[in-house]
């Protein structure tokens, strides 16, 4: 069931989905926090169409390539630093206090979910998070702004670690780098458990991440899909909504 215009028809039927599941999930994606001011990575614009990814492996073996790295987060600290949650985020925390989702499965790095006050036992971050930073040998953790003056300090050297010398970098998953284990044993967990699964602003082409709404579809779970752009999952979906996130969800950040 699709409704393209028929916005206050999707709420309700949204809200009829959310009022009779026992364990609904939210999934996010990108589209998420464009209402925030972020980009997406692959419309017209996007971060992936203004820079090409660096490899994990790159990363690891090359210093050029780390200070490289750290130069574009901090350039992209400069455009985005100052995002904070929309009304998608907002709306996600509140039915999450109201016991209305079991979680947030998210594939984004922004921080914006706990920012918005979705504790960190209901939020599973897929691809890691970008508000601060680790060592890739001993797992000590680094706060951004203390790389950011050594950074600068340097000239645009990436520092290593003090602990152990081992190389510092963004606590995110790049291309190459395995999944994190702990995480996605949650967000399966939570994926199995849901009669309800509802996808965010993500084009859902990214895997494994986007392996988790084909599982809870396939386990039984109704799949509700709001994004501004068709995905190849929406002939599973109970219902697509191919409007703006904040638009459709603003409604259940409201008290009443």
């Amino acid at each position: 069931m699709i409704f393209d215009t028929d916005l206050k028809g999707a709420q309700a039927r949204l809200a009829e989905l959310l009022e009779k599941a026992d364990s609904a999930v939210a999934f996010t994606g990108a589209g998420i926090s464009t209402e925030c001011g972020i980009p997406d990575f692959r419309s017209p614009g996007g971060l992936w169409t203004q820079n090409k990814p660096i490899p994990f492996d790159v990363f690891v073996a090359h210093k050029a390539a780390r200070n490289e790295a750290w130069r574009r987060r901090f350039a992209m600290d400069e455009a985005f630093g100052s995002a904070r949650p929309g009304r998608g985020h907002a709306a996600l925390a509140r039915l999450l206090r109201r016991g209305r989702l079991a979680g947030v499965i998210t594939q984004n790095i922004d921080g914006l979910h706990q920012a918005s006050g979705v504790p960190d036992e209901h939020l599973v971050e897929l691809h890691g998070n970008g508000t601060y930073a680790t060592c890739l040998d001993c797992g000590a953790r680094y706060e951004l702004e203390w790389v950011k003056q050594r950074f600068e300090a340097s000239g645009g050297i990436a520092p290593d670690c003090p602990e152990c010398g081992g190389p510092i970098k963004a606590a995110t998953i790049s291309f190459g780098q395995a999944m994190p284990e702990r995480e996605m044993m949650r967000a399966e967990m939570l994926t199995l458990e849901a009669d309800l699964f509802i996808v965010i602003g993500s084009s859902l082409v990214v895997f494994p991440a986007a392996g988790f709404p084909l599982k809870a579809h396939h386990n039984g779970a109704k799949l509700v899909i709001i994004n501004r752009e068709p995905t190849e999952f929406d002939h599973m979906a109970e219902l697509v909504v191919r409007s703006e996130i904040g638009d459709v969800l603003a409604h259940f950040a409201q008290d009443g």
